[in-house]
This record gives structure tokens, C-alpha cells and sequence, in this order.
């Protein structure tokens, strides 16, 4: 992991394309800009860089956090980048320039999941202190409070921006009014912590991964179970497998 840290971008008949290289420690996170050209990563250096996809180029380096970048999200215009850290902060990024946007103070716990609404206005931070907030991604504010029974590993905006879900280590996924923060559902999800949660396009549904090594895919009105997909032999876990609908 000291030199050879990302070697992650890979042709859909899985042969790799490019190995990235520049990161002092593990990475943690990984996220494609929305249009493709740029990957974004989050390492245990302290930084988020942002790369080239096509030629592995290192174009910025983001550094600002005091301890290790856990998750990281481009807003859907890949204009911004927001951070998560074990330092109890995120940050927002612009992506063209490097410039620090904003510090998001207020938890008390590592972020350990972030996510843009789908219009860029808001931002979710999902932290091992128990709580989701929701923050206006353009000044300081005080968030809307999201109070979960355990540690929060994931999160994502519906769609429509309306809902968040949240998956959690106690093995339930929660839904969330996403501008009063009141609990609309919650559903036992797995056996084993919640790792990764992803809304389908028309937020109908809600698939989640976790330490089952499983992925299961739910009505998001009722939490019933539609799906489940077998075949990991590991956990389906938001760094390494960003979970979605096509």
C-alpha cells in the first residue's frame, strides 16, 4: 500500500486500464466524477486527490483534514467534491481549482458516508456519533439533525431529494424526510452491518450491502425484501463497492 495504492479503473471485460499512483497511505474511497474524466480518492494520508481518468494524471491534491479521508461524493454537476473524516469533519471542494468551499463542524464521531442531493443544494453526512445531518452545501448552518439507534455506515439521497436513507451497524436501513429529518421507515436489513445503500432511479427502491457478503434489493414504501443476489465471497461494502442502479 505504500507506493501502488489505486489500481481500480478497469474496461467492463475487466482488463485494467490505468494504475494510480501518488497517495502516501491506503485508499479508503473512490468516487467517478459524474461525466466520467475524473476520479476522485480519499487515503489514510490525510488527503483526497483527484485524477484523470483516462491517464491516471494526478490533477489536485486536496489537503486540509487531520486524520484520514473515509468517503467522499462529487455533486451531480462534478463541480464539488465533498470529504469525509475520522477528524469529525467534511469539507467541500471546489474540483477545478482545489480550493477548501466549507468545514462542516458538528459531529462527534468519524464521517464515515457523505452524499450531494441530486440538486447540489444539500449534503448528508452520515458518522459513527449515531447521527445523519443535513447541511446546506452553501454556508454555515446549523444541520438537520437525523438520529439513528447505532453507528451510520452509509447514506443516499432519493432522486427527487425528498428522502435519505441510511444504512447502520445495528442491521437496519432508515428513511428519512430530508427537510425536517423526520423518520418515515425503518427496516431490519441483514445479519450483519449495513454497509452500503443506493436508491434506484425512480426511488421505488433501495438495494444494501453489507458483511453477508449479500446484496438485497427492497420496495422503499413498505422495506419489503424483492431481491437478494448471492455470489460475493466478501462483504458488499461501500469503499471498496460502491453499490447502484444501472
Amino acid at each position: 500500500f505504500r507506493r501502488v495504492l489505486f489500481r481500480s479503473h478497469w474496461k467492463t471485460d475487466c482488463r485494467e486500464v490505468n494504475t494510480f499512483r501518488g497517495h502516501s497511505h491506503g485508499v479508503w474511497a473512490v468516487a467517478f466524477s459524474p461525466d466520467g474524466q475524473r476520479i476522485a480518492t480519499g487515503s489514510w494520508d490525510n488527503t483526497a486527490k483527484l485524477w484523470e481518468a483516462t491517464t491516471g494524471k494526478e490533477l489536485l491534491a486536496l489537503k486540509g483534514h487531520a486524520n484520514w479521508v473515509m468517503s467522499l461524493a462529487f455533486s451531480q454537476d462534478g463541480q464539488q467534491l465533498v470529504t469525509g473524516s475520522s477528524d469529525q469533519t467534511a469539507k467541500l471542494w471546489e474540483t477545478v481549482s482545489g480550493k477548501e468551499l466549507l468545514t462542516l463542524k458538528g459531529h462527534s464521531g468519524q464521517i464515515s458516508a457523505v452524499a450531494f442531493s441530486p440538486d447540489g443544494q444539500r449534503i448528508v453526512t452520515g458518522s459513527h456519533d449515531r447521527t445523519a445531518k443535513i447541511w446546506d452545501a452553501h454556508r454555515k448552518e446549523m444541520p438537520t439533525l437525523i438520529k439513528s439507534s447505532a453507528s451510520i455506515g452509509s447514506v443516499a439521497f432519493s432522486p427527487d431529494g425528498q428522502r435519505i436513507a441510511t444504512g447502520s451497524y445495528n442491521q437496519t436501513v432508515g428513511e428519512w424526510d430530508a427537510v425536517d429529518g423526520r423518520q418515515l421507515l425503518s427496516f431490519r436489513a441483514d445479519t450483519t452491518a449495513i454497509r452500503s445503500v443506493a436508491f434506484s432511479s425512480d426511488g421505488q427502491r433501495i438495494v444494501t450491502g453489507g458483511y453477508d457478503q449479500n446484496a438485497k434489493v427492497w420496495e422503499a414504501a413498505s422495506g419489503k425484501l424483492l431481491l437478494t443476489l448471492n455470489g460475493h465471497t466478501s462483504s458488499v461494502d461501500r469503499k471498496s463497492t460502491r453499490l447502484n442502479f444501472s
